[in-house]
């Protein structure tokens, strides 16, 4: 394998792809890449059919989280939650509760928002098109199109990170904003773009990964203008490191939880276990130390017990919470994950 000129790589040039500038080697790619996903594609749920509900939900889970992550969830959630209706009828602790541990938990408070207008304003029946599916709360232009093309077989491309990655690397450049959607469209098959744009996506996932992709395994390696890694415009982000510490208090099958406030910025109106301060921590054995990142941040977790109950125990932002209800409670990621470590849920 060989790299390309790093002048072809010069940050923020846009510009149309020359590996696909005539009809027929568009043509040729569209069936080459379709051949390799039927023969390959991962066997996803939300790929057993084309119901815009199971879809829609897939693509909202899938922000920003990993597949393995998602699938466990994305069963759970619809055994809950079969239907639109259903959805739009829960309590929004409800739905907090059976995304607890996937994060970002805007996600799926737009979701429910969405379904109340799907239900209210359109009988519970989707929008067909990409246009009309943006008008949804929390559905912007990638999940519309995705939504649009895989349930509606309405001819639009998608852009996500690995299809931007497939698409930088086909033309040896890096391609940036609206010319991202017009080379992905370009380059759509109109009679299949469902499959299709699920094609790119997986080739992006699975072959045409970051770092070294998998070249020889490539059904389209003969259209692309790059062999081996891509050079990056931009720079690794540093993690932040930072120490927490957490209080467990337990008493007669139950325990002591703090729930955040309903406008706050971070996760609000979520159940945790309460924080402590260093002052707090005092000479007390850590019942557990585990480590937790999220997004720029690297905590290094501290989990002790048998505090001074006063130091805590404030009726007026926590409760005792018996142990059979946790798992229906809207938990932060890390609570759910301290008490699955301790093997309390």
């Amino acid at each position: 394998m060989h790299t390309m000129r790093k002048s072809a790589y010069k940050s923020g040039v846009a510009g149309k792809s020359n590996a696909l500038k005539s009809a027929a080697r568009a043509r040729r790619f569209r069936r080459r890449l379709l051949a390799w996903y039927y023969a390959h594609k991962r066997d996803l749920p939300w790929r057993e059919n084309r119901d815009p509900y199971r879809i829609w939900l897939s693509e909202i889970m899938l922000q920003q989280t990993r597949v393995a992550a998602v699938v466990g969830y994305y069963a759970k959630f619809l055994q809950r939650f079969p239907s639109v209706e259903k959805l739009a009828a829960a309590r929004e602790e409800s739905v907090l509760a059976a995304w607890s541990g996937l994060g970002y938990y805007r996600r799926a408070r737009m979701l429910h928002a969405a379904a109340k207008v799907l239900v209210k304003a359109h009988g519970g029946i989707f929008p067909n098109t990409s246009e009309d599916l943006k008008k949804l709360p929390g559905i912007g232009r990638y999940t519309a199109a995705a939504i649009a093309s895989i349930a509606f077989a309405q001819p639009v491309a998608v852009v996500d990170g690995n299809v931007e990655r497939v698409l930088q690397r086909i033309a040896g450049r890096e391609i940036s904003g609206e010319h991202l959607w017009e080379e992905a469209q370009a380059i759509l098959d109109p009679s299949q773009p469902g499959e299709f744009n699920q094609a790119m996506m997986e080739l992006g996932a699975t072959v045409c990964v970051p770092g070294q992709p998998l070249c020889h395994s490539c059904p389209v390696h003969s259209s692309c203008a790059t062999r081996g890694p891509r050079q990056s415009a931009g720079k690794a982000l540093r993690l932040r490191k930072r120490e927490i510490s957490y209080m467990l208090r337990r008493k007669s099958g139950s325990f002591f939880l703090v729930q955040r406030a309903k406008n706050a910025k971070l996760m609000p109106g979520m159940w945790e276990l309460p924080e402590l301060a260093d002052k707090q921590f005092g000479k007390s054995k850590a019942l557990l130390v585990l480590r937790h990142s999220i997004t720029v941040t690297d905590y290094r977790v501290k989990v002790v017990e048998d505090i001074t109950p006063e130091v805590v125990l404030n009726p007026s932002t926590g409760k005792w919470i018996q142990e059979g209800r946790l798992a229906q409670l809207p938990l932060t990621g890390l609570t759910r994950k301290i008490l699955r470590s301790l093997k309390m849920l």
